[in-house]
């Protein structure tokens, strides 16, 4: 399929991700809409309606530490179904959590041995919100969740590239890679109502 140029809202604009995802965009032409904290409200359906009127994609990268994971991530699920759908928007790439994807084993990675267990709530609380937003959404909707395999890499140089691979812990992509993978799925759609994991290409 042949990518298309369109118009792009990008909620959660101001994080790494985010950032990354909207200098991804615009440079490969697209309109875009960055949203961040101060002027938006993810979780009102009337807001992101609003705010993604007009819009063909919208790309979400957010998080909001003072509320609990479990609440919040549930409740920007329903709220982007509602809210895309009545504004007409016609793909969703979000931004999930390796933590509850499997693993090559089938093992979810959060339950492999020596996995970090401090931030178990935070684990469940993204599934929560993929199980939400696959329960709610409409066919007229198409999603996906897309995220690290195993985590970010902040400090490395992006590789160009990327692949699709289960989880594992070791796994890393530096978030501009990983926007790349966000554009190439709002582009040309090729994973649907699914979580896949994405690496940097020097961790094949």
């Amino acid at each position: 399929m042949e990518a298309k140029s369109g118009r792009i809202i990008v909620f959660g604009s101001g994080g790494r991700v985010g950032r990354a995802a909207v200098a991804e965009a615009r440079q490969r032409g697209h309109e875009v809409t960055a949203v961040g904290r101060t002027n938006g409200e993810v979780t009102d359906p009337a807001v992101v309606a609003r705010l993604a009127a007009g819009h063909d994609t919208a790309i979400v990268a957010v998080y909001d530490p003072g509320v609990r994971p479990g609440e919040f991530f549930p409740a920007v699920a329903r709220a982007l179904v509602e809210g895309l759908s009545a504004a007409g928007v016609q793909r969703l790439v979000s931004v999930g959590l390796a933590s509850v994807l499997p693993t090559a084993s089938g093992d979810l990675l959060m339950d492999t041995p020596g996995y970090p267990q401090e931030w178990r709530e935070f684990y469940l609380g993204h599934g929560a919100g993929t199980e939400a937003l696959c329960a709610a959404a409409p066919e007229a909707l198409d999603w996906v969740v897309l995220s690290p395999a195993g985590d970010f890499d902040h400090e490395g140089e992006p590789s160009g590239g990327y692949t699709r691979t289960p989880a594992a812990a070791d796994s890393r992509i530096t978030p501009r890679d990983f926007a790349r993978a966000l554009l190439d799925e709002a582009e040309v759609p090729t994973l649907h109502r699914t979580h896949a994991g994405v690496a940097g290409a020097s961790a094949i």
